[in-house]
């Protein structure tokens, strides 16, 4: 059974200073989203500071109707703003934020609906490859040895780990974001997400996140490029 996906996706002309392929950028990362989710998704596009150039780009991909032109300024922001959104849709829909700088790989919508049947509260197509390196040379806190403690799970074409945090790019169900909207607020309060806070405190609340290995998304930072995948064929 396919359920409609409700999608926020979060997109800015400014951005965090940080260092990315030349084929990551805000045309090229929606224009991959909008191919990969097509069909059972609703998509709504939080367009934060934008300029008419860019609003333009956004229409040539997604109806008008979908695009919300707002001034907030920076990303944790428009994070609240989704989810006030978010908040007033039926608690059993599903939700997936999007920032405006992944990719995603084909047939992405089936794989995220895998993850979300495992039934653990947050799911990311993101395998972050801090997971695998040490603290001391700039690692996962949590990774010690390049590995984190973990239990893997699969669904029918996929391997799913917990994993102790990921970006704001999830999937979740409106009653989980119900149940868990104070520590959401808590870690978005800022200008910044501290999404590994925000992550960590669910866990400690034995709201688990879950990732695919391998990643069936990316972040658009050339460091934290998920591995095993030659990103720039999708881009």
């Amino acid at each position: 059974c396919y359920f409609i996906m409700e999608i926020f996706y979060r997109i800015s002309d400014a951005g965090y200073n940080k260092v990315k392929p030349d084929y990551i950028n805000n045309e090229k990362c929606l224009k991959n989203f909008t191919s990969v989710f097509v069909d059972n998704c609703h998509v709504n596009i939080v367009a934060d500071n934008v300029s008419d150039e860019t609003y333009d780009m956004i229409c040539q991909y997604v109806e008008p109707s979908s695009v919300t032109k707002v001034s907030v300024g920076h990303g944790a922001g428009t994070f609240n703003l989704a989810l006030d959104e978010a908040l007033k849709l039926n608690d059993s829909q599903y939700v997936y934020f999007v920032e405006n700088d992944y990719l995603h790989l084909p047939n992405s919508y089936d794989i995220l609906k895998q993850g979300l049947d495992l039934g653990f509260p947050y799911v990311t197509l993101y395998d972050h490859p801090d997971k695998y390196i040490d603290p001391s040379l700039g690692g996962n806190p949590l990774c010690a040895g390049g590995a984190e403690v973990t239990r893997l799970y699969r669904t029918y074409s996929k391997h799913w780990k917990i994993t102790n945090s990921t970006t704001m790019t999830f999937a979740a169900s409106v009653d989980n974001l119900k149940k868990d909207e104070k520590i959401l607020r808590k870690w978005t309060k800022h200008t910044h997400p501290d999404d590994f806070q925000m992550f960590l405190d669910l866990g400690r609340n034995s709201r688990k996140v879950i990732s695919c290995v391998p990643a069936h998304s990316t972040h658009g930072e050339t460091q934290w490029l998920a591995p095993m995948v030659d990103w720039s064929k999708y881009a």
